[in-house]
């Protein structure tokens, strides 16, 4: 179909590159691009997205917009804290440009949704901030043949890199191995807040690049954005033959959650609790179970408010300090909205330890759930 009086007016600047014209802007409007992570890279690449006409833009979140956001995530404005952070996103992509769709995927991706979730579109971006989405996001897009632009972000520095089937690596290619709480995250290290805005636009643009089938992508290539030197490097990177998803003999072939490198015993042993449940079993008297509670925050956010009787081992020193834990009890892992608590289970579940529990969404849902007067420190 052709494009409309309004569509030539709204993309005339586009229409007028030579390496566009209508074509291009028509295969735009015609695909279908998901957005992971409504945060600091998610926004600004949504933005883009939608302003060039991609004709259904998702966006795939299951947080709700905080304060300490609007630092960086350009798609809220102060009034938007509190709501969920799709439902936010869709009402600003939407007032940007009303000419396309934005589905609002409410939800946490896992092993078990991940392939009907992507399955419907022609390109992933991948923005989150947790490792074990990453490599989830990248395994999925290898099994569907999906192209992948990938970004990620750490202080003053962040990288980017773009995946076609059977035409570059992977992220695992690069990244074989890593585990989560490696790599401190945006709450615990800090983040200057222009830096998602650039490399949100580098995919932003991989992405349009793809889908109007211009210019070359970044195939081979690892981007790297250095924002206090103004510098942008770049690293050749190659395609491992031995990829536990790519390779010759791949030996992912269906998405797996990161605490799938437990054994299946180890995974049925990790307790998933409620804000409820647990309330209820700290109130249980003569419980046969005795509980430790270990919350895994740093410790400044720690200091600001925990629960009484809980003892902070950050994520990145539980492994060298299993040994604190008392045997025969329960332990209870605690985090902010239970993503790192939920890593401390699988290590401690691969470390051996009986019956480790955590938080499911973590003091967040403790605070909305339990107690509204309950401070959990800004992320």
């Amino acid at each position: 179909m052709a494009l409309s009086a309004a569509e030539l007016a709204r993309y005339h600047r586009h229409l007028a590159l030579p390496e566009w014209g209508a074509a291009g802007q028509e295969r735009l409007r015609n695909a279908r691009a998901l957005v992971v992570g409504a945060g600091g890279l998610g926004s600004p690449a949504a933005l883009y997205l939608a302003a060039a006409g991609v004709g259904t833009l998702g966006l795939l979140d299951c947080d709700r917009v905080e304060l300490s956001n609007l630092q960086r995530q350009v798609l809220f404005a102060t009034a938007d804290v509190g709501r969920p952070k799709v439902e936010a996103a869709r009402e600003r992509l939407l007032a940007l440009n009303p000419e396309i769709a934005v589905r609002a995927h409410a939800l946490t991706l896992r092993a078990d949704n991940v392939l009907e979730t992507l399955r419907d579109y022609d390109l992933v971006l991948d923005g989150t901030d947790r490792l074990a989405t990453r490599y989830l996001v990248n395994d999925a897009c290898v099994l569907l043949g999906k192209p992948l632009v990938s970004a990620a972000i750490h202080r003053f520095e962040g990288h980017a890199m773009t995946y076609l089937p059977g035409r570059g690596p992977c992220y695992r290619c690069l990244f074989p191995e890593a585990e989560e709480g490696a790599v401190a995250s945006c709450a615990e290290a800090g983040v200057l807040g222009v830096l998602p805005g650039v490399l949100g636009a580098i995919q932003a643009t991989e992405a349009i690049k793809i889908l109007a089938g211009i210019g070359e992508p970044l195939l081979g290539r690892l981007a790297i954005y250095d924002a206090l030197e103004l510098r942008l490097l770049e690293l050749p990177v190659s395609r491992r033959a031995d990829c536990a998803v790519c390779g010759g003999n791949p030996t992912i072939t269906a998405p797996q959650d990161a605490a799938q490198a437990c054994d299946e015993a180890a995974l049925r042993a990790i307790n998933r609790l409620s804000a409820a449940a647990l309330r209820e079993l700290l109130g249980s008297e003569g419980r046969e179970t005795t509980l430790v509670l270990i919350d895994v925050r740093e410790p400044r956010e720690f200091d600001t408010r925990h629960l009484q009787g809980a003892c902070n081992i950050p994520l990145a020193q539980l492994e060298r300090r299993l040994g604190e834990l008392a045997g025969g009890a329960m332990p209870v892992f605690l985090c902010r909205s239970g993503r790192r608590s939920l890593a401390a289970c699988a290590l401690a579940a691969r470390a051996g330890v009986a019956s480790p529990a955590h938080l499911e969404g973590g003091l967040l849902a403790w605070a909305a759930e339990i107690d509204p007067d309950f401070e959990v420190a800004a992320g």
